[in-house]
């Protein structure tokens, strides 16, 4: 499983997303990838899983299907998160 975290760097909420990953890494040793939605992965990202609101945290499995996501400014509790990686 891996988890991503799609934001607009330099927007509103940029400054949480960036937070949230840095103190995930720190508290639960694993990595969330940030991906700017100004980037062509990013855009793509966005569509294929109809993402509307940003920051938005994507759970994927090793292929790729979406396992679980959370939409807009309020991200979900950290062990939330870990329990859906660990699956």
């Amino acid at each position: 499983m891996k988890a991503s975290i799609l934001y607009h760097p330099n927007a509103e909420f940029s400054r949480t997303a960036e937070e949230y990953v840095r103190d995930f890494a720190r508290f639960h040793r694993a990595e969330i990838a940030l991906i700017s939605l100004d980037t062509l992965e990013g855009a793509d990202m966005a569509r294929l899983h109809d993402i509307v609101r940003y920051p938005a945290l994507l759970v994927q499995d090793e292929q790729g299907s979406l396992i679980k996501q959370w939409q807009g400014e309020k991200f979900p509790l950290m062990d939330e998160v870990v329990s859906y990686l660990k699956r």
